[in-house]
Parts: structure tokens; sequence; C-alpha cells
């Protein structure tokens, strides 16, 4: 079978060259990797209440949501577990760099004392409050079912706030990514789930520490609300749920290939009504301002041609990504009104970064510093 197919080859490259080229064609483009999590597993059941099981309702989510990703071609999706069977938060984490995965996704069910209800997303910091270091130091208890926990963790004490303070802060590189995936995942839950909106927000979970990629850990509800955990133990509610984290991923991947720039030629720039100058300049010193377009492993001239008529693009090596950002400006104000064009002309998933110097820093964390 092998000789045939290169005899026919052969056969095309003595009577056109041209037709032999397009049969070798480009090398294929990387798939875009997903790592699905499902939390807990094996001799840690999870949360508990009312009689239901975490670990349970995780897998049959991660399952789904995996079965879905699988259907687009050029996704290709891992699992840390498929089974009832213990991973150690390091060991899942290892598994996502060896694949040098695109996303890490955990997934998990919350409870509490009361009857709080709702969804919420994590990506790693440190926690603002209280009820985040609690659901951190919950969902890390799993660290002592591990041999040789302190040896692998460097001596982290789930059950100590002394330890979130010093966490090493691995995933600073992949902030921006890992709140432009919460934020789409928190929507769908609220928007097509109709779950309460508990927030994107941070913690110290070990699992996303290890981790060297774009990552979240979803609460997808709370089992120890009677309603809530009904509904995520049935399967009509965890279809539901893997759903919306489907949706989240292939927005977050659309927004991160460039896949709207691969028919550029179909979609010509939008004429533009003229920006009104009238606002106040509000010019925070030594800030700059910049409008993310999107971020790909792909390699592009940054010319209006390829950004639907923009001007003022710059392209920036960040990690294993080209980063794509439109226009520059020390004026939160102006970097509003480039957004909002943005976004006109067709880069609905754009948002707005922040640096000072060559330092990329948090939006809110500029707007503290001292106007001109």
């Amino acid at each position: 079978m092998k000789t045939n197919f290169l005899a026919i080859i052969i056969f095309f490259t003595a009577i056109n060259p041209l037709m032999a080229a397009s049969v070798v064609g480009d090398p294929p483009r990387d798939p875009f990797v997903v790592v699905l999590d499902a939390g807990h597993g094996g001799q840690d059941p999870g949360n508990t209440w009312n009689g239901y099981k975490e670990k349970g309702i995780a897998l049959n989510i991660a399952l789904m949501v995996g079965a879905e990703l699988e259907k687009i071609p050029d996704i290709k999706v891992i699992y840390t577990r498929k089974s009832d069977v213990f991973v150690t938060l390091a060991g899942r984490a290892q598994i996502a760099n060896k694949a040098e995965a695109d996303l890490f996704v955990s997934i998990h069910m919350n409870g509490h004392k009361s009857q709080a209800q709702g969804t919420e997303t994590f990506v790693l910091g440190l926690h603002r409050n209280q009820d985040n270091l609690e659901v951190a130091m919950r969902e890390n208890q799993v660290i002592f079912l591990e041999e040789d926990y302190e040896m692998t963790y460097d001596g982290f004490n789930p059950n100590s706030p002394e330890s979130y303070i010093g966490l090493t802060l691995m995933q600073e590189e992949y902030l921006d990514q890992s709140i432009l995936l919460a934020d789409f995942i928190q929507k769908n839950f609220t928007n097509i789930n109709k779950r309460v909106n508990r927030g994107v927000k941070q913690a110290g979970f070990l699992v996303l520490r290890e981790t060297y990629m774009p990552s979240v850990l979803i609460e997808a509800g709370f089992l120890s609300n009677r309603s809530e955990g009904a509904f995520l133990n049935s399967a009509a509610g965890q279809a539901a749920i893997s759903e919306s984290i489907v949706r989240a991923v292939k927005d977050y991947k659309n927004s991160m290939n460039l896949s709207i720039l691969d028919n550029i030629e179909a979609n010509p720039p939008i004429e533009l009504t003229q920006e009104s100058e009238d606002r106040p300049l509000d010019v925070y010193d030594g800030i700059t301002f910049k409008v993310q377009l999107a971020a790909s492993g792909k390699k592009l001239d940054p010319n209006s041609r390829n950004f639907k008529g923009l001007n003022q693009v710059s392209r920036n090596k960040e990690g294993k990504l080209f980063k794509y950002y439109y226009g520059a400006s020390s004026s939160y104000s102006q970097i509003q009104d480039l957004h909002d064009k943005a976004k006109r002309t067709g880069f609905p998933d754009s948002y707005i970064v922040a640096f000072r110097g060559n330092e990329k820093i948090s939006v809110n964390e500029a707007l503290k510093t001292k106007m001109e």
C-alpha cells in the first residue's frame, strides 16, 4: 500500500511539479492541546455532601467536555484521569507540562456548611479574602494522602496561612490568558446555565502553581446546596455544565489562534466613523496601555492588511506565543476608545493590558499609579 502511494506522488511530480508541491503542502499546524483534570479520585472522594461524590461528578463532566472537544480536528485532548484512580496534584501538573499543553482545566465541586450556591472559577494568586483561602485549603488537603508530600511541595502546609503568603506565583506569565478563559467560563455558567455568578477569583491552588500554561480551577457549584447538588448530580446538569466549558474553550482558542484572520480577504476592513477628541486625557505617569488583539504560535506581519485595517499594531514574543497589540497610550480613556474601535472592527475578544516600562502589570495596578 505504501509503494502504491509513493508511486502516485512520483507520477504527479513528473507531470506537474506544482501539483506535487501541493500534495506535500505546508507542515501541519501543531494541535491546540487541552488537558482536562477531573478533581480528586480513588481514595480521595472530594466533597461528599448530601451523599453525592465530587470525584464521580467531576469525572463525568471532564469526559463530556473531552468528547465534544475531540470532535474538533485541531484540538488534542489529554486527561489526567479517565477512571476512578488517585493522581497526585504534582502528577496532574506533570501530565500537562509534559504535553506542552495550551490549556489546563481542573474541574471541581464546592461545599459549605451553609446553603451557599453558585459557580466560581479560580486562577492562581494570593487569596483576597478568607472564603478564597478556605476553598484553596480544602482542595490542597489532598496532598496529605501522598507519600513524601513535604518534599514534593517544598514544605507547603495546606493548613497554614503563612504557606500561602509565601506562595511562588509560577503562573504569573500566563495570568492574563488564565483570567480570559475563566471569564469566558463564568459568563457561560451565568448566561447559559443561569447559575449564580460568584466570579473569577484568585487563590493558592497547588495544582495550578505547578503548571506552565494558562490554567484555571472550576468550582462548578455546591454539592452542599440541596437544589444545586441535585442539579450537579444529574445527567442533565452535568451536560449543561460541560457545554458551557466547551464553549469557553472554543472562544478562548479562537481569541488565541487568530482564526479570525484566516479568511481576511473575505472580511474587508470596516469603515469607521471619526473618533471623538472631546474626552479628557487621564495620563498615568510611566504606564503604557495597549489593546491585546490576540495571541498565537503563528507569526504574522503586524501590518494593517493582516489586522482588518487597524494601524499601530505591534508584535511581541512572550513564551511560546506571539502577542499582537493595538495602539499604545498612557491615557486610559484614549486606550478605551481604541479598544472600542478594535471590537467594532472585528476583535470582540480583545482586552486592555498595561505595562510599566517593559514589565507587564495588571490594569488595576496601573490605575492605582499617580496621574500626571
